[in-house]
């Protein structure tokens, strides 16, 4: 059925309407501290589809190895129907998404948890999200408190496609503006409690020589330190990308906003975090994830300095553990850290830093040492990769 509307020729009718100030009003988006009721679930606004193009333009503006996200044929090879998403979009899509409503107003993120990958996203699938509140913490009345959050996202099937938590940290909201009601969700909060990841059936050995000789799971043995040789100078293109994603924060691309603000996040824009994250995961693809299936998942994570245009970034992995994946003979799970620095290499950074590059930042006053300035990143996270070709 299509609609008409006749259009007539239209007037200009500003200088004949009377302004009012009164009846100004000033949409607030984001939620203070008050406004973060555990138990609250949120539908997030817009949703987001896939393309081939963003898919592959984020693959490549990330640096991203692994051909299973550059590679249509290689694709699969593998058992997937059509290229799929890099984890790593589909985390800063699903993200991005729920800034409107969960942390617009947030003074920082402070770390991610469980963070799942269930279902590959391919060309066409429009994911939705939703969050719920878990828990609130109250710091005082004087200081910001913290609120523990838990994000999912569903293709246009309703399958869960990741699920996650993550921690913010947002101010109360005292005698400023209330910020715009959220609409009300128009399903039960999804998610899975017992959530399994599900892949794909190899279908043949095409593209072999696609991919280095040193990347399978054979290669990686515990206590392995990955020096990754490359790193990536970050421009102001910072702020054109993050909203390409989605994320809504004006600390990100908004310079009256990021130079009003006090302490250390005051000045230029701060790079969006998860755009670190990608970039650093990017720069180590060639060496730990070439031959990787399925990026399981990942915990603990920490931004531990903020980032900025200018900022060049390198990245440092070291090996955790490696396991069998149960039912999975082809194919091995490894744990491993990832480490961000910035403004030296990372070979630099580990000359200079040694072990203590790889212990928690939180954990150093209890231990009696200094945190790194130069070191912007840690988390854990877990690959399923490919054994070496008998």
């Amino acid at each position: 059925m299509t609609l008409t509307l006749p259009l007539a020729p239209q007037a200009e009718i500003a200088a004949d309407i009377e302004v009012n100030l009164e009846r100004s009003r000033r949409p607030q988006y984001g939620r203070y501290l008050d406004e973060l009721d555990p138990g609250q679930v949120f539908e997030h606004p817009r949703g987001f589809t896939f393309e081939r193009a963003n898919m592959l333009d984020f693959a490549r503006t990330y640096m991203q190895a692994n051909p299973l996200y550059l590679n249509l044929e290689y694709a699969r090879a593998h058992g997937f129907r059509d290229l799929p998403a890099s984890p790593q979009m589909v985390f800063n899509v699903t993200l991005s998404l729920g800034v409107q409503n969960d942390s617009e107003k947030a003074i920082a993120n402070l770390g991610y948890y469980q963070v799942q990958f269930l279902r590959a996203v391919y060309p066409g699938d429009t994911l939705r999200a939703f969050t719920k509140v878990l828990e609130r913490k109250d710091r005082g009345p004087d200081k910001p408190g913290i609120a523990l959050i838990r994000t999912v996202s569903v293709n246009q099937d309703d399958e869960v496609v990741l699920q996650y938590e993550r921690k913010i940290m947002v101010a109360w909201r005292g005698d400023r503006l209330p910020t715009t009601p959220a609409a009300k969700a128009s399903v039960p909060f999804p998610g899975e409690d017992k959530p399994s990841a599900h892949l794909p059936q190899a279908q043949g050995d095409y593209g072999r020589g696609l991919t280095g000789p040193n990347t399978y799971f054979e290669d990686f043995v515990p206590g392995d330190i990955i020096v990754h040789a490359n790193g990536r100078t970050i421009t102001e293109e910072h702020m054109a990308l993050t909203y390409l994603v989605g994320n809504s924060h004006p600390l990100h691309f908004d310079r009256v906003y990021s130079s009003g603000l006090s302490g250390k996040m005051s000045g230029e824009p701060i790079v969006y975090g998860g755009l670190v994250f990608a970039w650093l995961e990017g720069l180590a693809s060639r060496d730990v994830s070439e031959h990787a299936l399925w990026e399981l998942g990942f915990t603990e994570g920490y931004h531990t300095q903020p980032a900025s245009a200018g900022d060049t970034v390198g990245a440092l992995t070291r090996i955790l553990a490696v396991e069998d994946a149960p039912g999975i003979g082809d194919y091995g799970i490894v744990t491993m850290q990832l480490i961000g620095v910035k403004n030296i290499s990372a070979a630099a950074a580990l000359e200079e830093y040694g072990a203590d590059l790889f212990l928690k930042e939180d954990s150093k006053r209890a231990l009696g040492k200094d945190k790194i300035p130069a070191k912007i990143f840690e988390i854990e996270r877990r690959l399923l990769i490919r054994r070496r070709p008998r």
